[in-house]
Order: C-alpha cells, then sequence, then structure tokens
C-alpha cells in the first residue's frame, strides 16, 4: 500500500474539520470538526506505523491515546454544551459571545449610580 493514499484522505479530513471550526456556529458542530481532525491524525499515525514497520507499534499506541482523549474531550464538552444550553436557551457561538458581554453591560445599566441612589432617598 502507497503512505499517499491515506496521507490525502487524512490531510482532506483535517481540512474538511478545520474548516467547520472555523466556519461553523454551533458548538455541537464544532465539537464534530474537532474530532474530524483528531480521526485524521489518527489516520496518520497508522498509515506511517505501518509504512515504517515498527516493531513496536508506536503509531498504534499514539492512537489508542488520542481515541482515549477524545472520548474525554467529548465527554466534557458535551456537558459544558448541555449546561450552556439550558442557561442560555442557545448553543450558538456568536449568540453566547453577545450574551455574555451583553450581560454585563445590562447589568449596569439596570443599577442605578450611586448619585442616583442619593436622589432618589433624598
Amino acid at each position: 500500500m502507497h503512505l499517499a493514499y491515506p496521507a490525502v484522505l487524512a490531510a482532506l479530513l483535517f481540512c474538511t474539520g478545520l474548516y467547520g471550526v472555523l466556519a461553523r456556529r454551533n458548538a455541537i458542530l464544532v465539537l464534530m470538526s474537532v474530532e474530524l481532525m483528531l480521526n485524521a491524525v489518527n489516520l496518520n499515525l497508522v498509515a506511517f506505523d505501518v509504512w515504517l514497520r515498527d516493531a513496536v507499534h508506536a503509531g498504534q499506541a499514539l492512537t489508542l491515546f488520542t481515541i482515549a482523549i477524545a472520548a474525554a474531550e467529548i465527554g466534557i464538552g458535551l456537558a459544558i454544551v448541555l449546561m450552556v444550553y439550558r442557561n442560555r436557551g442557545t448553543s450558538d457561538i456568536d449568540k453566547l459571545r453577545d450574551t455574555a458581554e451583553g450581560a454585563h453591560s445590562a447589568d449596569e445599566a439596570a443599577e442605578p449610580a450611586p448619585a442616583e441612589k442619593a436622589e432618589a432617598t433624598a
């Protein structure tokens, strides 16, 4: 087997995942794109392990480690996305950023200045 075939496929998968991370607005789709990028790296690790004919199979061992890290990342990432969705009502990344900035400025606008508090009590 030639090394070029899995390397080109991995490059296409990685570029697709990178596009998904940069272009998507939904947090779940961004997590899926990160997983696609990790799978492209796993494909490269296994392909180079087979090509080099390593007796230790270090590429496959690193692939198992990457799969374990990816599983933990998805578990924690989905828990965070679900908590944010319950609190904010959306998983849109741009709206979450706007809501965080807007909530801080809305709290300042809702609370009157100290001079206004003194006038109101007098």
